[in-house]
């Protein structure tokens, strides 16, 4: 999988994408993240990309200029499967949309920033807009390392047990149940005896009754869409 992302603060996403799963991805070569400085294609030699808005308001807006002209020579190279536009007022991300780009060949997504882009953008080129929770951020950035994570781990391979992703919250629409790990006495805290019973089918049980059990209790309304 290869993933463009365009940004004008591409420094700030270097970071994410070097360390732990995600730099374990692209060296195994099964994901391919490639940073576009917006400022490239800026419309003059200052690196101008933002503009006033018309009508008045504060804040300035991503110009129609530079992110047409980044998207339409990135897309020359590879036709993408999404155009993907970061934003609070996109749809929620969840493990449901993630399972969905991880099966997808190459993905662009634009990074907002300022006040926004200008609509026309939105318009003739995104085809999907994802916003990763009900609060505004500075810009993109953040939510695109958030994004390229979430999708990154799925990929067959990523994860060095290949069932581990599978169990993750929110795969069937229940949170995880509760894990242990040693010693199985900590100050008299002890690990379920079920755990240690050595009995699969048993453990399966108490691990599906578990994370019924917490889904009811922390986050019900994952349960209203099986009803």
């Amino acid at each position: 999988m290869r993933i463009d992302i365009i940004t004008v603060l591409p420094e700030l996403l270097e970071s994410p994408f070097s360390h732990s799963m995600m730099k374990r991805a692209q060296s195994k070569g099964l994901l391919e993240v490639h940073l576009h400085n917006l400022r490239k294609w800026a419309v003059n030699e200052y690196g101008q990309v933002d503009d006033y808005q018309y009508g008045g308001g504060a804040g300035m807006v991503m110009m129609c200029e530079p992110l047409v002209n980044a998207t339409e020579e990135l897309s020359t190279q590879r036709r993408y499967d999404e155009i993907i536009y970061l934003t609070p007022d996109g749809n929620m991300l969840d493990q449901k949309t993630a399972n969905y780009f991880s099966l997808k060949e190459n993905l662009l997504v634009i990074c907002g920033h300022y006040k926004g882009v200008d609509e026309r953008i939105r318009e003739h080129f995104v085809t999907k807009e994802i916003s990763i929770g009900d609060y505004v951020l500075s810009g993109g950035e953040l939510a695109a390392a958030v994004l390229v994570d979430a999708i990154g781990r799925l990929i067959p391979g990523v994860l060095n047990d290949e069932t581990s992703a599978l169990f993750d919250s929110f795969q069937d629409n229940l949170v995880a149940p509760p894990v242990y790990t040693r010693p199985a006495d900590f100050r008299g805290w002890k690990v379920p005896d079920i755990l240690l019973s050595g009995d699969p089918k048993k453990i399966d049980d108490w691990r599906q009754e578990q994370s019924l059990r917490r889904t009811h209790e922390r986050r019900p309304g994952l349960l209203k869409g099986d009803e």
